[in-house]
């Protein structure tokens, strides 16, 4: 099977103004020194990578994780503290982490190597065109690992852990700046063809709303169900991965990748499954319209498939607040 792991970019190059270089003899002097035991096996780029990570297949079983901007050792490390606590209570197969590696020979972030995980990416639910496959299996499996995240005790010493709190766990509206900003952005953007008139007309009903400004009792969650993090075998989900955001927040960030990764039937089931009241269901909807728009004045030029996706997921967005 086709694997891509951690990522559905389709671009190893510069994706941000401060990215790191990363060379193919650094990753391979920075792993042997690590694990001493891989020496032997061959390394090599794999050209689909997300825009957190470079990645590198090192052997047949393993993959090694390179932070692209400064900074990115955080997330390594966090990955690697609490993933086996998290992971080991969801119902899909987690990246396991064989080793975290220091900096080193000019590369300044730490990195990591898990275990590699075969499957591959689902596919976008573009709702202009007909799926390829049923996504009821998707849906239910999807629904199951979120259900399984918020379900997992939250220890005190992760509550006082800053590096479990982020953005994405905070209430709706403080977004509400950088949401307007992107769908300024978005209107100097050639070829985008989206309404974005009404898109600015949701994301203010959405603001209106009372519980866009309320925290919520803080569960864990994932931050990123989106297809580049998922592996599927047909339409059932086998893996969840990249963990770099694992959070303690408000878990409503999990519902996004329904407007993604699911057509207007599964979405049903997926709401269903996970059982979602009225106001989480339409501030779950409103993260997603405000994630992808904000994601087409960065990536325009550098990662086309990932701005595809996203315009996918403001038209299934669209729709649904048409319906």
């Amino acid at each position: 099977m086709r694997v891509l792991v951690g990522g559905i970019g389709g671009v190893a190059g510069v994706l941000h103004d401060d990215e790191l270089t990363i060379k193919r003899a650094t990753v391979r002097a920075l792993v042997d020194r690590t694990v001493p035991g891989c020496r032997a096996l061959p390394l090599r780029r794999l050209r689909a990578s997300g825009s957190t990570n470079a990645l590198f297949r090192l052997g047949d079983d393993l993959l090694v994780r390179l932070p692209r901007q400064p900074g990115g050792s955080a997330t390594i490390v966090k990955e690697a503290r609490w993933l086996p606590m998290v992971g080991a209570s969801l119902p899909v197969r987690v990246p396991a982490v064989v080793a975290v590696g220091e900096p080193g020979f000019g590369y300044p972030e730490h990195w990591s190597v898990v275990r590699w995980i075969d499957g591959v990416t689902p596919t976008v639910a573009d709702p202009r065109r007909a799926g390829s496959y049923s996504r009821t299996g998707l849906a239910r499996d999807l629904a199951e690992v979120v259900a399984a995240l918020r379900a997992v005790e939250v220890p005190p010493d992760a509550l006082d852990d800053h590096g479990l709190s982020w953005y994405r766990g905070a209430p709706l509206a403080t977004q509400d700046h950088d949401t307007r900003v992107a769908i300024a952005q978005c209107r100097e953007i050639a070829g985008l063809d989206l309404d974005l008139t009404a898109a600015l007309e949701g994301w203010d009903r959405a603001m209106a709303m009372p519980a866009a400004a309320r925290p919520a009792p803080p569960r864990w969650y994932h931050g990123d169900l989106v297809p580049e993090n998922l592996l599927v075998n047909g339409d059932r989900l086998v893996a969840v991965l990249d963990f770099g955001g694992l959070s303690v927040g408000d878990p409503t960030i999990d519902l996004i990748g329904a407007w993604e990764l699911l057509d207007a039937p599964a979405r049903d089931v997926f709401r269903r499954a996970v059982g979602i009241d009225d106001q989480t269901w339409l501030l779950g909807r409103a993260w997603a319209l405000s994630l992808a728009l904000r994601t087409f004045p960065y990536y325009w030029a550098t990662m086309p498939r990932r701005c595809a996706s996203r315009r996918a997921v403001v038209q299934a967005v669209l729709t649904d607040t048409a319906a």
